[in-house]
């Protein structure tokens, strides 16, 4: 890892996920220099171009559509290129096809003699971590997924605007894939200080209809946006933002990212979305949370879902 901090980052893939990352952090004034690489280089430049003239409104910077080699300096390269699940497409089918994207894209930015963190939004994200983690050969601390940071911010969201309480004041997580295997901490969720289940007065919280129906609209919620606007980008944009800015202010702040297991929650060698305390070293600690056991058995289902699909992807590329 580099000494000093240029708080310079790369952004390949200018769809619209990257787009409303770099927008966000043009707002919120966290880097000093922003470099758009895509495969369509004039998308890429007319991006740049659109941003650079909304500074006068934002924070200064520098801002330019540029190429690999400028990897070679950044501290943090995020990567939202990949190709999209077309109708009749299986999750399987969209694995091998951007495994393949993710090992060319991978191996142009390492060419560089990058030496910084990946930050992966591409999904299946937990997967793509994976391979960004093998081709790269970076330490596994140093390549980080957006895991299921969304889907925390969803839930936490939802439960909020159930209760009536401030979203900063519900404190809860999402583990597990970024997908429809994910599942709720039921048993570590807290309203303040206080565990949920106590708050709202629901013996078995985990089965209470409206709690059911709360993570079905957690999991759901893509699909559900998707069906109407075509794509999600707004929300994912900022939460890699935050992930940014734990990482370049050095913050050692607890957030829900895919990360790489080692015997945590009793699995091993996958990239899963669980909460780890980053900084500007990338990922400091898991936190293993003490899961009962029907928790830990929907981790298991999940972890076997990604542990195959990874399988997968890692034929594809060899």
């Amino acid at each position: 890892m580099k000494e000093t901090k240029l708080r310079k980052v790369v952004i390949i893939g200018t769809g619209f996920v990257g787009t409303s990352y770099a927008y966000a952090l043009l707002n919120q004034g966290l880097v000093n220099e922003l470099v758009l690489i895509d495969v369509n280089k004039d998308k890429a430049e007319g991006e740049a171009f659109d941003l650079n003239h909304g500074m006068a409104f934002g924070a200064p910077m520098k801002i330019k559509a540029g190429d690999y080699y400028d990897c070679h300096n950044a501290d943090l390269v995020v990567i939202t290129a990949g190709a999209n699940q077309k109708p009749g497409e299986t999750r399987l089918d969209l694995v091998t096809k951007n495994a393949k994207i993710f090992k060319e894209i991978v191996t142009q930015v390492m060419a560089s003699k990058f030496n910084g963190i990946f930050l992966v939004a591409t999904n299946p994200v937990d997967i793509m971590t994976y391979i960004t983690q093998k081709v790269s050969g970076l330490p596994k601390e140093r390549v980080i997924g957006t895991g299921t940071i969304l889907d925390t911010a969803r839930f936490r969201y939802l439960l909020g605007e159930y209760f009536h309480i401030d979203i900063r004041n519900v404190h809860g997580y999402i583990i597990g894939e970024h997908g429809d295997s994910e599942l709720p901490v039921w048993s570590h969720t807290q309203v303040g200080a206080i565990p949920m289940d106590r708050y709202a007065g629901m013996k078995d919280i985990a089965n209470h209809p409206d709690m059911k129906h709360i993570v079905e609209r957690v999991k759901n919620a893509a699909y559900e946006i998707i069906d109407r606007k075509g794509a999600t980008y707004y929300g994912i944009g900022l939460g890699m933002v935050r992930l940014t800015r734990a990482i370049l202010n050095n913050e050692n702040s607890i957030l829900t990212v895919s990360a790489s297991l080692e015997g945590q929650y009793a699995t091993d060698d996958i990239y899963i979305g669980v909460p780890a305390i980053i900084n500007e070293e990338g990922i400091r600690e898991i936190i293993e949370l003490p899961l009962n056991k029907l928790e830990q058995e929907k981790f298991n289902e999940s972890a076997a879902i990604i542990k195959e699909m990874t399988n997968t992807a890692l034929e594809a590329i060899e």
